[in-house]
Parts: structure tokens; sequence; C-alpha cells
């Protein structure tokens, strides 16, 4: 299958590709060189990025089922690839003089560790930015960084600084047992001057309300920001269940069970399992639908997406990375020791969306505690990521 939206085209031979190069890419713990050309060329990392400035400017959902189908081949390299695009987007939504500078390096490769993990002192024109981040998905192949702070001072403010790669220093520590290709290493900046105009202030970011959403006509700039980073981050997780279900299926067909000589297919318990996984992830797909459905009916309407609707999309996203890992789980149990030999797709599958899943937008209790408190009235903590 090959799925084409406006300039973007995923093909069957790039999926592939990618599950071809998934254990090179672990080795390596960062993308290979061949993918970054291979999604350079096309055209997904320019999805979402201005047509002024040279990008396709497409709505901001369709980036959801590319990612998807890219994790049918290596779920970090959806995860990477789909961050890559998703943080064009975000620059988007800063002042046009920072999109004219970030946007002028292609391909546009800027990893964003959100937390304010740092300090940005006020100065004349902007800040003096110190401090250190981690979790900088694919910072061993950008040009430029984003990275959260704490402006100091009397009313203390959380800003998103952008700033190029040579600014920062990489410090090598992502030793992990999954998501190795994504690079996923710490950052840090000491004493790096941001200009202002390549600042946001986080509370805009999540309303929706940033000097990008007034400059473009296109709504989809004006998605809150942690509805589309939650439903982006948990299409890997969705597609990599999905080919573990294929995978099952494949498997459930030729494996014969040891010292009962039958073939696996012939068990009643272990067909269940796979038509629960299907319809488990149908459902998924459906919640996704209906929840992308909501937002973009709402910016079509011309209004500001609430904070309920945005607590119910990050809601939404937990759940459906919580289910997949459970569907994997599930088909893992089914599937005999065999499957967890190094070079089989299904344990790499299973570690990396064991990784995937401990994201903080995916914190199931968290966001079901949260949703539930405004849904009574409550208020929640100004700092909550909705």
């Amino acid at each position: 299958m090959t799925t084409t939206s406006g300039s973007v085209t995923i093909t069957d031979e790039f999926v592939a590709a990618l599950a071809d190069r998934a254990q090179q890419a672990e080795e390596l713990r960062k993308l290979p060189a061949d993918t970054i050309r291979d999604a350079t060329d096309s055209g997904l990392l320019d999805l979402l990025i201005p047509r002024r400035f040279g990008g396709l400017e497409a709505p901001y959902p369709e980036i959801l089922d590319h990612v998807r189908r890219l994790a049918h081949g290596c779920t970090s390299s959806a995860w990477t690839l789909g961050f890559y695009t998703l943080h064009g987007w975000i620059t988007a939504l800063f002042d046009e003089q920072a999109q004219q500078e970030a946007f002028a390096d292609r391909p546009y490769l800027a990893p964003a560790p959100l937390a304010p993990t740092g300090t940005a002192e006020p100065r004349d024109g902007g800040f003096t930015l110190s401090g250190r981040w981690s979790w900088a998905t694919g910072i061993m192949q950008a040009n430029w960084v984003m990275v959260g702070a704490i402006v100091t001072g009397d009313k203390p403010d959380a800003i998103l600084a952008l700033l190029p790669v040579s600014d920062a220093r990489v410090e090598d520590v992502w030793h992990t047992d999954g998501m190795r290709a994504t690079g996923s290493n710490d950052v840090v900046v000491e004493n790096a001057f941001v200009p202002s105009h390549r600042t946001i202030r986080v509370r805009d970011l999540y309303a929706g309300r940033t000097p990008g959403a007034a400059l473009h006509d296109n709504s989809s700039y004006r998605w809150p920001m942690v509805p589309a980073l939650a439903l982006l981050a948990a299409m890997p997780a969705l597609g990599t269940a999905e080919r573990v279900a294929d995978l099952y299926a494949t498997r459930l067909s030729e494996r014969v069970l040891a010292y009962q000589m039958v073939k696996q297919k012939d068990k009643p318990a272990a067909r269940i399992r796979l038509g629960d996984a299907r319809i488990r992830l149908r459902a998924l797909r459906a919640l996704l639908d209906g929840t992308v459905a909501t937002i973009e009916g709402t910016l079509a309407a011309g209004e500001t997406v609430d904070l309920r609707t945005r607590a119910q999309a990050r809601l939404a996203a937990a759940r459906i990375v919580h289910e997949s890992k459970a569907v994997i789980g599930s088909l893992l149990e089914a599937s005999g020791a065999s499957v967890h030999f190094l070079d089989h797709p299904m344990q790499r599958a299973r570690r990396d969306v064991d990784v995937l899943s401990g994201h903080v937008v995916f914190d199931h209790d968290e966001i079901r505690e949260i949703t539930g408190s405004l849904e009574i009235g409550m208020e929640i903590s100004p700092f909550a990521m909705v």
C-alpha cells in the first residue's frame, strides 16, 4: 500500500526500508543517513512547514496517518521522523523572523526537549539561556533545537526558545533498552543569547495563541500544542501494535507447537487473541478519528479549543498508547520464546513501545485525574500539561 497526501508519498518500499534498517538504526543509536534522505525525498519533513517558507502547509491531521504507517517499519524511526515533522509545525508558531532564520536550513531538523529545565535571564533584546535538557529526540542530526526554560525575575514565566544547534553541546547518555535509534541524548546550553523573536510563552503555545497562529491563515497553526504533540506521539505505538498483529497472524499460520506437533492456528485460544487484537486496534482508530474531528470542527468554526477538550485529547492519546502496549503484550505472550531473539522484530517492537509509553504526556493516571477534575468543575494546576 502507498499513502499519498499533497506532495507526501509514503510507499511500501519506504516502510520496508525502515524495517530493513531497524537493527542498524538501533546499533547506531540514531537514524541512518539513508532514512533521513528517504524522509526528505518523500516530502514528509516539509509537510507542516508554511508555504511561504517552501513547505507544504498541509492540514495538521495528515501527519498522523503517515507516522502510523512508518511504524509498520520501525517504531524508533517513525517516532523520530514524526517529531522532526511536528517540530517544523511548532517552529511555524514563532515570530516570522524566527521562521525565516530557521527554515533557511533544509531539511529542517530541530529536536524539542520541552520540559523547562533551563533558565532564561532577561536582557536587552532577549534572554541569556542556560540549562540541561534530556530526551532530545533526533539531536544527533539536528541543525536547530528548541528548549523549555523558566524566565527568572519577580514574575516567573515559562518560554520555549529556538536556537541553532551550534549554541548547544550534546551529552551522549542515550543507552537504553528500547527506542535506541531516536538518539535522544541530553543537550547542554551555557549562557547563550536568544533574541526575543526566537521565544514563545508556553501558555500561548498550550492555548493555540501564538505569533504564527496570527501570521498564517491555515487553521492547522491554531491547534493547541499538547493535543498535537500527544496524538502525534501516540501514532508510533498504534502503528507498531498493528504491525505486531500482522506478524502474529503470519506466525499463527506457520508455527508448530513444540511437544504437541500441531499448528498454533488450530488452537482456538490463539485465534481469539488475534480477533481481540484487531477489534481493540479498530476501536483505537475510531477514538483517534473522533478526537481529531472534534478539534478540527472547533477550529473550522473559528473557535478556540477549550481546556476540557484539550485534556480529553491528551487522554485519548494516552489511552491509545496504553491499549497498544497491552495488545502487543497479549500477542507476545502467545508467540513463544523464539520471538525474543534480538533479530526478531516482535521483541524490538515491545521494547520500543515500553520505552515510548514512559513519555510524560502518556501518564495515564495523571491525565485521567485531570480530565475527571475538569468535568466536575475542579481547578487543576496551572502547570498541568494540557
